[in-house]
């Protein structure tokens, strides 16, 4: 997001006879077999008000005693550091501030908690951290020109080591903090343009930390481990071609790491990686994405999460024994909490999270012994019920090349008729490597209960369907991807619900620019388009984003002098003329990413051509919209502008109204 060079010491794996637990690929889905399930008592009851004030949680981390959870929420409207009791009970805020907050940590110690966050979502980091005692808050870094990200706490406590990287730079290096003496240690330097370090990870004795090495172009990474007292670095995954590698945790006794890796079969797998011998022993060998977690306290087991086909499971693993069980989770998107370990400090409990179609992301603990699980957060509000939200249909098509299949999530209203008269959005995620997961999506729940159909593809180069997939947009951004776009609108007409004339396409960010290329390069298919955040000339969105990202889009899309007949063609800006729907455009005014300005050129051109063209930029925001104000202001424009222009077949609504 190259070849290495001849290598010395030689990568052995032991490829052990490791079955395939998960279930195979999905065949074509005929689009005449797509029903809408019938509900008498559904009502037209939800609004974007209420949904947008359901609860959003983020990071959490347990305390060393294993009695509180601290969790990243918006309560209050705005995304803070709370603390809940781990059998579960009422929150409460611990710090109060305008600025979002993330990533938090609390120290072994238990004196005190480690997070980050920004200023209007410019993505300009510090780190802080907070008494979870008496609430005193204090700025480690203080440094407005330079981000720091991902603080991990030492085994004592006394350490704190986070990613760093100027804003003029494209490369994070990973530092040290000492909480005592309050100096900074750098243990990693003039790492080169392309690469950038992330994610430390502490050995159980404070000697080593562990780290992961990605190359810009999203393809190849390493797995380096750092002596803490020398900053002596050493490469544990030297190799050719392009792979994944992805440390994920220290065994307890320091001797091996848990990692991901696509080595095996081009599929990001389970493996354990002994350090001094460098030899790789596969845990998983699936056809599907599986991600490392951590080992347990006394080192007997470790967990990893599966991704299949947008579904994600918890997979617990004996290491003696070889026993591999699926934990008892709802289907849906089960992942992971825990900032040091998803572990509590005794083992018995792990610190999860849920999220389903119906119900919003909430942390659960779960007890190992006796198998039962305790909500901690509740994002639900009154008001709001899940009998009401539509469970998708997970569908397969087959690309207009006949390369792939594509998969998507295919939101059908209750009670709607096959009667060729209704409305539908083809809703499509950023990245581009990401992915249309089963999780709870507030916008499209909304969409579904006003009565429009919606389609979430898993284009190429989308993420959960192995290597090959996933690189296969390379140098060719906004020509193959757009077509499974056009692919999945061609699959949802052939349903036979549908208006060919009411479908409107919608994206945030790389979602946003392919909403840009759909409307620019396919005019006739859509009837509105709602590109969010999104970016439209390759050359200004190059020259103005954040040097990591521009070290990025050069890896995959190439040079622009070079390739500029490519560039070109792959920027919506210069086909504007051919725009035939109206265009809703949102933006934030401090985005390092998807800089305002691509909305700004958009609307000109467009109003320049005698289109329709509105927008808004909301100037205390970043990348998307953390602050619930906007949020609910961004998406009742996407409701009452999606209502004027592709009216629901029964909305009683018309254009002039």
């Amino acid at each position: 997001m190259r070849i290495a060079s001849l290598i010395v010491t030689i990568l052995a794996m032991s490829l052990l006879n490791v079955a395939q637990t998960t279930p195979a690929p999905q065949a074509i889905t005929d689009p005449k077999k797509v029903d809408s399930k019938p509900n008498a008592d559904v009502q037209k009851s939800l609004t974007i008000q209420k949904l947008y004030m359901t609860r959003a949680i983020g990071g959490t981390t347990w305390s060393p005693d294993g009695k509180t959870v601290a969790f990243i929420s918006n309560i209050s409207g705005r995304n803070n550091l709370w603390l809940v009791p781990a059998v579960g009970g009422w929150p409460t805020q611990l710090t109060v501030s305008d600025q979002r907050q993330s990533a938090p940590a609390w120290s072994p110690d238990g004196k005190w908690i480690a997070y980050q966050s920004d200023y209007d979502g410019d993505e300009q980091w510090d780190i802080f951290i907070v008494s979870p005692k008496t609430g005193q808050v204090v700025n480690l870094t203080n440094t407005r020109q330079i981000s720091e990200r991902q603080p991990t706490w030492s085994p004592d406590g006394r350490y704190l080591a986070y990613t760093v990287k100027p804003k003029t730079s494209s490369v994070y290096e990973i530092d040290v903090f000492d909480t005592l003496m309050r100096e900074v240690k750098h243990l990693t330097t003039g790492t080169p343009a392309d690469k950038m370090n992330v994610s430390p990870i502490w050995s159980h004795d404070g000697k080593w930390i562990a780290y992961t090495q990605e190359q810009a172009k999203g393809t190849d990474s390493n797995i380096f481990v750092v002596e803490f007292a020398t900053a002596k670095n050493t490469l544990l995954t030297p190799h050719q071609g392009e792979q994944l590698y992805i440390a994920n945790d220290f065994s307890p006794d320091g001797s091996k790491l848990l990692v991901t890796s696509n080595a095996a079969n081009g599929f990001e797998n389970a493996a354990l990686l002994d350090i001094k011998t460098q030899k790789l022993s596969w845990l998983t060998k699936d056809k599907w994405e599986v991600a490392s977690g951590n080992f347990s306290p006394d080192g007997k087991r470790v967990l990893w999460t599966a991704n299949v086909d947008g579904n994600s499971d918890i997979y617990e693993h004996e290491l003696l024994t070889g026993k591999t069980s699926a934990l008892p989770f709802p289907k849906g998107i089960n992942t992971l909490g825990g900032s040091h370990s998803a572990f509590s400090s005794d083992g018995s409990r792990l610190l999860y999270f849920h999220n389903g179609a119906a119900s919003p992301t909430d942390a659960w603990v779960y007890a190992l012994a006796g198998g039962k699980s305790q909500r901690v957060t509740n994002s639900l509000v009154a008001g709001i019920h899940t009998e009401e939200m539509v469970e998708p249909l997970l569908v397969h098509y087959p690309s207009r090349d006949g390369k792939w299949t594509i998969s998507a999530f295919l939101y059908v209203p209750y009670n709607m008729t096959r009667n060729g008269q209704n409305a539908a959005i083809v809703y499509i995620h950023g990245g581009p490597a990401a992915q249309s997961v089963n999780s709870f999506n507030r916008f499209i729940q909304f969409a579904a209960n006003q009565g429009y159909m919606v389609l979430a593809p898993n284009y190429r180069g989308s993420t959960g369907y192995g290597k090959e997939f996933m690189q296969a947009n390379l140098f060719d951004m906004g020509g193959g991807d757009l077509q499974d776009i056009l692919a999945g609108a061609d699959f949802i007409k052939q349903t036979g619900f549908l208006d060919p004339k009411k479908v409107a396409v919608m994206g945030g960010s790389y979602g946003g620019y392919l909403s840009m290329m759909a409307v620019t390069k396919a005019p006739d298919v859509w009837a509105a388009g709602v590109p969010i955040v999104p970016f439209v000339n390759w050359f200004t969105e190059i020259e103005h984003e954040d040097p990591v990202l521009q070290q990025s889009d050069l890896a995959t899309m190439g040079d622009p002098a070079k390739n500029k007949a490519l560039f070109e063609d792959r920027s919506p800006i210069f086909f504007v003329d051919k725009i035939q729907a109206p265009l809703l455009l949102l933006a934030g005014g401090h985005d390092p990413r998807c800089p305002k300005e691509e909305t700004e050129q958009v609307v000109e051109a467009v109003k320049k051509h005698g289109g329709i063209a509105e927008s808004k930029i909301y100037e205390n925001e970043g990348h998307g919209f953390s602050k619930v104000e906007n949020q609910i202001d961004a998406y009742q424009r996407v409701a009452d502008f999606l209502r004027a222009h592709v009216p629901p077949a029964d909305c009683g609504c018309s254009l002039t109204e």
